[in-house]
């Protein structure tokens, strides 16, 4: 496949940006360019966008009724102007807006770039006599480019196992105009033919050529079988050197198999597209798999993903990866193209797509069976991705780990919930009624977030208004600036709890924030419009987080709980009698341990305790005996 032609359109100059001026738009299909303040020659591109009708599309930034997010509010803040192209279809004017998105990257676009200039090995199919190297440059030069490679050192293996195979030159002559005196010393060692002198056809260097493109795509298979009928013939007509020498070529294509197939997934061309994301920022991977065999992985970041749907991500990355211009054939087209989601113009990326392969391409989001595991496979590849990113501080947060991700995606989380904050509420019997919030970041507790909290209001064992005082006083001092709001909320408890817990961050004006609630017993997990609430297997990682969380708000609410009565006890004996304060309280206990231990000594025993005296240790002892008596 080579890059799509720039497809016929016509412009309209750019326009005040208002509903006057956008009625007189074109009712066609094109492309539109919001531009912000600049001159005409050198104007600032905000954003570029594709519609079925210009005039309905720019009209509907503008229009009554609509509920912009705060993204598109700050866009249509800076336009001033906006450019239309008309072009001939849609088809044409998705094309066109992948290339002016990858000439111009308007700061409003989701922007991709390669996580890195990954190695391929390009073969000059072009050319009479093909050559074969590496590069990390794909070019539209009609040569076959196959990757890309994890490593250079991998695929430096496989050209090294190609080359001394099959005889590749790796001369730079234009052949068969250009041509050397002699053979050079390639040839005297044993590794070319010669085709520049004339000792190798032209004809059987094609042949050698065919082979080497089908090994590249994952046929190696298809190439051993034919090398072993080969070399048995060689065996037989008793020409045993060249039977010597295709043994080697078959030892050579299973070790190139071996770095090939990373893994076997049953069969198929296809191009697997996974996505994953976290607030901002995402992560896409394409993987390309050949005869079912995995043959490369290109990955790509993504910035400005804050607010955009899955659907939106996915169609950006499709239309970099197939139709900006630029993009070259890597080897061939797949039959299939795999999604993790659907997009409204997934009919027109097919129909490009079938066009230029002059076959049919199928564009699918796979729901079950073996397709649905190959999207899985790409989706835990782009995950990695967003985690490396992370972990070398490329403007990502500190390293996610896939239980995250795992509990992301079953509670349908928008954001990975790095931050989660868990609330509890303990009481004895109504009295000393706490409650407790924890928080966890990546999985592991975040001390300086924990919180204690006596409940104030006179409700006694009410656990839904508990937690709801509870939520509403933790998320308060986080909404006046004391920290980072938690990505996920999680209450000990089931539905009841967790709409109190709803109600009070929609008092707060923080409806955004995700909460879920954890049932004791059944463990199961209640989410706004859940009524039946989630099972999570037992076995999961996820769950057992979840759970991890759940024990530690109850330990640390039960623990404040248990002290509180602890200096109720204390209160109720001890601090009756006169002069004697907390301080001196909590020395007699510490000496001591108990009051029934204090009561139990003599007046001289209290007095060797620091800060008494004798005499003090009399008017204690009678004031407990009173007590008692």
């Amino acid at each position: 496949m080579t890059a799509p032609p720039a497809p016929a359109a016509t412009a309209t100059w750019g326009v005040p940006f208002d509903l006057a001026h956008a009625a007189r738009l074109p009712a066609k299909p094109g492309v539109y360019l919001f531009k912000g303040a600049g001159s005409r020659t050198r104007p600032e591109i905000l954003y570029v966008g594709k519609a079925k009708s210009l005039r309905a599309r720019v009209q509907s930034y503008l229009g009554k009724g609509r509920d912009p997010s705060i993204k598109t509010r700050e866009l249509v803040r800076r336009t001033q102007r906006v450019e239309t192209l008309v072009a001939g279809s849609e088809a044409e004017a998705l094309i066109l807006e992948a290339n002016l998105i990858k000439e111009y990257q308007p700061r409003f676009n989701i922007q991709l770039r390669d996580d890195k200039k990954y190695p391929y090995i390009k073969v000059t199919v072009q050319e009479r006599f093909p050559r074969a190297w590496v590069t990390r440059t794909v070019r539209e030069d009609g040569s076959r480019y196959f990757g890309p490679f994890a490593s250079v050192g991998r695929v430096r293996q496989a050209l090294e196992a190609v080359m001394r195979l099959h005889f590749v030159r790796s001369c730079r002559y234009d052949l068969p105009s250009e041509s050397p005196p002699r053979p050079c010393l390639d040839y005297h060692i044993g590794r070319c033919r010669a085709p520049c002198a004339g000792r190798q056809t032209e004809a059987e260097y094609r042949r050698m050529i065919d082979r080497i493109v089908q090994v590249l795509s994952g046929d190696v298979a298809g190439v051993q079988a034919m090398i072993e009928e080969e070399m048995r013939k060689a065996s037989t007509d008793m020409e045993f050197e060249r039977a010597a020498h295709l043994r080697n070529v078959l030892a050579g294509l299973d070790g190139i198999a071996r770095q090939q197939r990373v893994q076997v997934l049953g069969g198929g061309d296809q191009d697997v597209l996974g996505l994953a994301r976290d607030g901002e920022g995402a992560a896409a991977v394409l993987i390309r798999i050949r005869n079912g065999v995995l043959i490369g992985r290109e990955t790509y970041l993504m910035t400005g993903a804050d607010g955009e749907p899955d659907e939106a991500l996915v169609a950006r990355f499709a239309s970099h990866a197939y139709l900006s211009s630029g993009v070259a054939t890597l080897d061939q087209l797949p039959r299939e193209v795999l999604l993790p989601a659907g997009f409204p113009d997934q009919h027109l990326l097919e129909a490009v797509l079938s066009e230029k392969a002059s076959r049919k391409v199928v564009v699918r989001v796979p729901q079950r069976g073996a397709k649905a595991k190959v999207l899985e496979l790409a989706v835990a590849n782009a995950r990695h991705a967003l985690a490396d990113r992370a972990r070398k501080g490329d403007g990502g947060a500190p390293r996610t780990d896939d239980v995250l991700y795992e509990l992301q995606d079953r509670l349908g989380l928008k954001v990975v919930p790095r931050l989660i904050a868990c609330f509890d509420v303990s009481h004895t019997q109504g009295a000393e009624t706490v409650a407790a919030g924890v928080l966890f970041e990546n999985g592991e507790p975040r001390k300086s977030g924990y919180r204690h909290m006596r409940i104030r209001g006179r409700w006694g064992n009410d656990d839904y208004r508990s937690i709801a005082e509870a939520v509403h006083r933790y998320f308060a001092r986080l909404a006046e600036g004391e920290g980072p709001l938690p990505d996920l909320a999680v209450i000990d408890g089931g539905k009841g709890q967790l709409g109190a817990a709803r109600e009070a961050l929609a008092q707060l004006g923080l409806d955004g924030v995700a909460v879920a609630a954890l049932a004791k017993r059944e463990e199961r997990v209640y989410l706004p419009g859940l009524a039946d609430g989630l099972r999570i297997p037992r076995t999961a990682r996820s769950l057992h987080l979840l759970q991890r969380v759940r024990d530690e708000a109850h330990r640390f609410a039960s623990g404040y709980n248990r002290k509180l009565r602890s200096r109720r006890t204390i209160r109720s004996e001890l601090g009756d009698v006169p002069g004697v304060g907390p301080k001196r309280q909590q020395a007699l206990l510490s000496r001591f341990g108990s009051v029934r231990a204090v009561r139990a000594a003599s007046a001289d025993e209290i007095g060797r305790v620091p800060g008494f005296s004798e005499a003090m240790g009399v008017r204690i002892l009678t004031w407990l005996k009173r007590g008692s008596g």
